[in-house]
């Protein structure tokens, strides 16, 4: 469907089709002290594979038809665990198509729920080339990690599971990648609540949304290794859906720079007990360093757990860390 027909209905619909599969999970308020205002958290991180995808993926495949010989797609790793753990449900072969820039914690989950994976170049865009030359050559149906409209109104449950529980929120932050999850979230909850402030969130190197956005297209940018790893790679220069559909709703973009998710990944583990990865916390990252002020009861979404674990266990001991050519020393809570 074009974007300009995806409407909430199409949301409702498809929160429908995922009913008792990966709807109803937890809202929680924070403990991080200093956030100035009531921050909720919708744990995404409960999802059984971990990460909110499982919603866009489950309603992708709803509609394939019996004999389909398979799935592919691109994915920087949480869409890939998506696919492969619906496909599996469903008996269906899936081929996840990945840059060598993924950690190896997803591409392993990955292959652990039964897909095939090819590791082909360095970028999110060498990925892509690779699943749509699966598509022509083996006849599998591409899933699309973000640009898809069923994806989006998949992934737009959310929104409405938000706002059903918290009708009163004034802001909303929301991780922003290819913008899957902020453009079929804005596409629910401005349909319900237009006054809504709606920000999406991202690192503040490769923000290709970020950067296509400030220039009116959708332009190519240079991916980095990053803690947040699931919100790298490109939106597609010729976006059909997510570019429009973020450009009309978000009310603004902020970017965050790694420290900043340091800290949010290690506070969020220190006061709540949460596990999460690095593009799962950029919310409260963007509220922790005032890049973002509250002005009543808002809340973000933690999008997946699927983090690389030795890291994480350095970053909650205080440790050094080196990302790519970025040096962060190390600093323990409260320090």
């Amino acid at each position: 469907m074009p974007t300009d027909q995806l409407t909430l209905a199409d949301v409702m619909a498809a929160a429908g089709v995922i009913r008792g599969q990966a709807d109803g999970t937890p809202m929680v308020p924070s403990q991080i002290p200093g956030l100035g205002q009531e921050m909720l958290l919708k744990l995404e991180t409960t999802q059984p594979m971990g990460a909110f995808k499982l919603r866009g993926a489950l309603n992708a495949l709803s509609v394939l038809p019996t004999g389909t010989p398979g799935v592919v797609c691109c994915s920087t790793g949480n869409h890939g665990r998506a696919i492969a753990y619906a496909a599996h449900k469903r008996g269906m072969r899936a081929v996840v198509c990945m840059s060598a820039l993924v950690p190896e914690a997803k591409v392993a989950g990955i292959r652990a729920l039964g897909a095939e994976v090819r590791i082909i170049g360095r970028s999110q865009d060498d990925a892509a080339e690779e699943s749509l030359r699966l598509v022509a050559a083996e006849g599998l149906v591409e899933i699309p990690p973000f640009d898809d409209a069923r994806v989006i109104a998949g992934q737009g449950t959310i929104g409405l599971e938000i706002l059903a529980a918290r009708p009163d929120l004034t802001t909303l932050l929301v991780p922003l990648s290819g913008g899957g999850l902020a453009a079929g979230v804005a596409l629910a909850a401005k349909a319900i609540k237009p006054d809504l402030r709606i920000i999406g969130v991202s690192m503040d190197r490769g923000a290709a949304m970020q950067a296509s956005l400030a220039v009116g297209h959708p332009v190519m940018v240079t991916e980095y290794p990053s803690l947040a790893d699931s919100l790298g790679g490109g939106i597609g220069l010729e976006n059909r859906h997510t570019f429009a559909l973020c450009r009309d709703l978000l009310d603004e973009v902020v970017l965050v720079p790694e420290v900043a998710i340091r800290d949010a990944m290690r506070d969020l583990f220190t006061h709540d007990r949460m596990v999460a990865e690095g593009g799962a916390v950029v919310g409260l990252a963007a509220v922790m360093t005032g890049a973002v002020t509250l002005t009543g009861p808002s809340a973000t979404i933690l999008t997946g757990r699927n983090t690389d674990m030795t890291t994480f266990a350095d970053i909650v001991a205080g440790r050094d860390l080196r990302i790519g050519d970025i040096f962060l020393k190390g600093r323990p809570h409260g320090a």
